[in-house]
């Protein structure tokens, strides 16, 4: 392998890299969004319609989880 397909190999990479990042960064921020909610959930009395709006919004979050963990896998190293 020459040096210019070394760095070609480097370059792509680190761009996969990044990607991975990028989107591990993304799921954890909704996860966090997700505490948020349990957090306020166990932390007030809450009406049926309300635990029904959080669990609306709980399920919303899981279901960007679940892409972004098939988008993380389908990232071709």
């Amino acid at each position: 392998m020459n040096k210019g397909e070394e760095q070609k190999e480097f370059l792509q990479q680190l761009q996969w890299a990044k990607d991975q990042d990028r989107i591990l960064a993304e799921i954890e921020a909704k996860l966090y969004e997700m505490r948020a909610i349990a957090e306020y959930a166990a932390n007030h009395e809450l009406t049926a319609d309300e635990v029904e709006l959080l669990n609306d919004q709980l399920r919303e979050l899981k279901g960007e989880i679940d892409s972004l963990e098939q988008r993380l896998h389908s990232v071709v190293h």
